[in-house]
């Protein structure tokens, strides 16, 4: 049996009601107290990502702060945290308190997270008391004070994150998307600055270092190479600068792309548990191609070697090779790092602009290599024209 409209009707406002008022509350109108002293905090922030805020007390007189950390909890069963990083502003590091419901009971734990996906559970860095969480209204609260080491401390590392589920108790890996990587900041203690951005951590750093150095070298250099081999060597004047052109952009790439490859590895000793698989492969082949084109240039044999033309067969094959994994992995990149959008739009103006160029040179050296065969055509023509005429000279004499 249906049930009424009327029942539908209520449900469903109660459930747009409950997203409405947890997409819209500010943390001034929630003012959640301690739950021991039953007092309210000294200050709130809305935080800036995965609808979350921060409500705390810092005493200086004992360096105590006291939190109240709400955030929504993701569909269908998911888990919310926040911690304090004390070295670095990143995920890596941070000591977190984590809070879930199963079956209407919010559990909470404590983690110390060595890694990206390296939780483990136990006592923190920080000395922690008055534990507790709740649920109500799609938020869960998260109560706690932390003693912050004694010292000229300002601003402390926060960071927060949610989750969409728990498995037998462990929480189940969170989205990468931008707001989830962005969950980090400065948290002023005196209240005074509200959010303040946790800028770029160490590991954030080595991952743009890693991108730009790549597709620089593998992205840009290597094709440019390729278009001077193949294209400007086409006109005379340009012999032999062209090869000396190409040698020097093709060993930049390699140094550059060395460097790159290196950080990459740096980069996956730092993350334990995370792998991305076609990526590393995809760099690894990339490497491994580019050392073996790089010897083309000791083994390089005379023009009129009978091996040159399987030395050209390898170098081409090769080279081309190296371009095609390069653009695929420099967007596999992107989809890794997600920067801003304007990075990736100046990248593709950059291989646009290339390609560009590339049709245009094609299409001329077509244009003069034909005129080259028209002329030889002509002049062997001619030739044979002039011995002809020179014979028949002959045999009338």
């Amino acid at each position: 049996m249906a049930p009424p409209p009327s029942l539908l009707f209520i449900l469903l406002l109660t459930l747009f009601i409950t997203i409405t008022s947890s997409q819209t509350q500010k943390c001034i109108t929630q003012k959640p107290t301690h739950p021991k002293t039953n007092t309210l905090y000294s200050h709130c922030i809305d935080l800036p990502y995965l609808t979350s805020f921060i409500h705390y007390t810092f005493d200086p007189s004992n360096s105590s702060l006291s939190v109240a950390f709400i955030a929504s909890v993701p569909p269908p069963s998911g888990w919310v945290s926040w911690g304090l990083n004390p070295t670095e502003t990143g995920m890596a590091g941070t000591q977190t308190l984590a809070a879930y419901s199963i079956d209407g009971v919010v559990k909470i734990k404590t983690l110390d997270i060595k890694s990206y996906r390296v939780l483990v559970p136990g006592k923190l860095s920080y000395e922690v008391w008055d534990l507790s969480a709740e649920q109500s209204g799609g938020m869960i609260r998260i109560y706690a004070t932390f003693k912050i080491p004694k010292g000229n401390v300002n601003e402390v590392n926060q960071v927060w994150q949610v989750g969409p589920s728990v498995t037998d108790g462990k929480l189940d890996i969170h989205a990468f998307a931008s707001e989830n990587l962005n969950a980090k900041g400065k948290l002023n203690l005196s209240g005074g600055k509200g959010f303040v951005s946790g800028g770029v951590d160490s590991r954030t750093k080595n991952k743009n270092i890693h991108g730009i150095l790549n597709a620089v070298s593998w992205g840009v250099l290597f094709p440019l190479g390729v278009i001077i081999a193949r294209y400007v060597k086409t006109f005379p004047s340009a012999d032999p600068t062209w090869f000396y052109l190409h040698v020097g952009c093709q060993l930049s790439a390699y140094a550059v792309g060395v460097a790159g490859w290196a950080t990459g590895l740096k980069l996956g000793s730092q993350s334990v548990g995370i792998t991305y698989s076609l990526h590393r492969n995809i760099g690894i082949a990339l490497f491994t191609f580019a050392t073996i084109q790089i010897f083309a240039l000791f083994l390089r044999p005379a023009k009129d070697h009978k091996l040159r033309f399987y030395w050209n067969i390898y170098h081409y094959s090769f080279g081309y090779a190296i371009v095609i994994m390069s653009l695929i992995n420099v967007f596999k990149g992107f989809d890794i790092l997600k920067p801003e959008k304007t990075w990736k739009t100046a990248y593709i103006g950059v291989i646009a602009a290339l390609g560009v160029i590339a049709v245009l040179l094609e299409v001329i050296t077509w244009i003069i290599v034909l005129k080259r065969k028209a002329k030889k055509a002509n002049n062997t023509y001619e030739e044979h024209s002039h011995n002809g005429d020179s014979r028949r000279h002959q045999y009338n004499m």
